[in-house]
């Protein structure tokens, strides 16, 4: 799956004051339909879009669906297939921010409501990279409830990973074949020197916890301990490792160059810059959690020589064909976004109105150099991938293909643990 992404980040800063819409300051609400001929320009089939949830999402059971139905609907008539993004760093004033213990109950309602009114899409990520969204909204304090205690992280992590299981089981409940495609950060901490082991060896555990809950999987036990001391309980926990929908989804990793840190004996982090690579850490999450891959974000500043992107595409379609070549079943590449974006310099901390040229194309909606180059990676392997390799066919059913049909009994036999729903081809 060739993919790229519109963004739907909608933090808010200045403690709820001022809410970060990047549709709205990259043009995406006036011009979506140039939006979307540039994604069948390139070439592109499958699409990381969802509807902007604070827009929509107007209060309990009170949606404003229209800007979705005229979205949707040149989704569908175009044949690009979604994956649906429906909660990306931010909620709507009404639930106020991610310490709400009522925000996955409702946002699972949301996720259900979405999944009737659209019940021709299959592909989802549910929540947008969880566990950044907690560490920076209740860890850095820069987003939303701006908390800066394990307490806070705790809360929120426990809350985002709790509204995506809840949110999977009610589109399951509509859409019986779903499939999740987590996207999430992929991070590795480097220590600088003995002094920093330990400090490493903690933030390495900690970078696995949304996952680890997400899938239903038992954290190591220094992790339990961590969870318990600042917040969770034994029940709440428990909850995880009961409602296991891990045969329902693909492991989504997004990869950038500040991924990698350098940790040292006090405490403090920087960035380290690319030096494992996507496939190195990559292999680490595959190892333990044994899902199909794919990678779901990255991107580079085009640079003053108009190449540097080029570069790192490049860089990471090797990462991606070294994985599949060493056995490691991957799905899917994105680069992430269309267009340029507003302010990912500052994390979208800071309301400045940069532009950082990243996107396939530039905010006047002219294709940059690294979306020629896409172009022509999509055309070059397209056709060669099914067949020189041994690979996971993920089932995906054509647009507006969905099971109506289907009997209650075969869908509960289905949705109660039928295994991951993919099937080995050799060409």
């Amino acid at each position: 799956m060739f993919a790229t992404g519109i963004e739907n980040s909608i933090p808010t800063i200045n403690h709820g004051k001022t809410r970060i819409d990047e549709m709205d300051v990259c043009g995406h609400y006036e011009r979506w339909r140039e939006d979307f001929d540039c994604v069948q320009e390139i070439g592109i089939n499958y699409l990381r879009y969802g509807p902007p949830i604070h827009r929509t999402y107007l209060g309990p059971n009170k949606f404003d669906w229209d800007f979705a139905d005229m979205t949707f609907a040149e989704l569908k008539k175009r044949d690009i297939t979604p994956i649906v993004d429906l909660c990306h760093f931010g909620v709507p004033d009404w639930i106020g921010n991610f310490q709400n213990p009522d925000f996955p109950r409702l946002f699972a309602a949301y996720a259900g409501e979405f999944a009737e009114r659209f019940p021709w899409v299959q592909l989802y990520t549910p929540i947008n990279e969880m566990f950044i969204c907690a560490v920076f909204s209740a860890k850095y304090g820069w987003w939303n409830e701006q908390k800066k205690d394990d307490r806070s992280f705790v809360t929120a992590l426990k809350h985002l990973v709790k509204a995506n299981v809840m949110g999977m089981i009610e589109i399951l409940k509509r859409r019986h074949d779903a499939i999740f495609i987590q996207s999430e950060s992929s991070e590795y901490y480097h220590a600088d020197s003995p002094a920093a082991i330990g400090r490493a060896e903690v933030l390495n555990q900690l970078r696995f916890l949304s996952l680890d809950l997400n899938y239903g999987r038992r954290v190591d036990s220094g992790m339990y301990q961590y969870l318990l001391d600042n917040g969770m309980e034994r029940e709440e926990y428990e909850w995880f490792l009961e409602h296991r929908l891990k045969q329902h989804c693909i492991f989504g990793n997004d990869y950038y160059q500040l991924n990698e840190h350098r940790v040292f004996a006090d405490g403090h982090t920087v960035a380290a810059g690319e030096t494992f690579g996507y496939a190195e850490i990559t292999r680490q999450y595959y190892n333990r959690y044994r899902l199909p891959v794919m990678h779901t974000e990255t991107n580079l500043w085009e640079g003053q020589h108009g190449d540097e992107a080029v570069k790192w595409l490049w860089k990471e379609w090797a990462n991606v064909l070294r994985l599949r070549n060493v056995g490691i079943p991957t799905v899917g590449f994105t680069w992430y976004s269309l267009t340029d974006q507003v302010d990912w310099d500052t994390a979208l901390r800071e309301q400045n109105g940069n532009v950082n040229p990243l996107g396939l194309f530039d905010l006047d909606r002219k294709i940059r150099n690294v979306g020629k180059a896409y172009k022509q990676l999509i055309a070059d392997w397209r056709n060669v991938l099914p067949a020189s390799s041994v690979c996971l066919v993920v089932p995906i059913k054509k647009i507006g293909e969905h099971p109506e049909d289907e009997t209650d009994d075969a869908a509960g036999r289905r949705l109660g643990g039928s295994g991951t729903q993919a099937k080995k081809a050799e060409a």
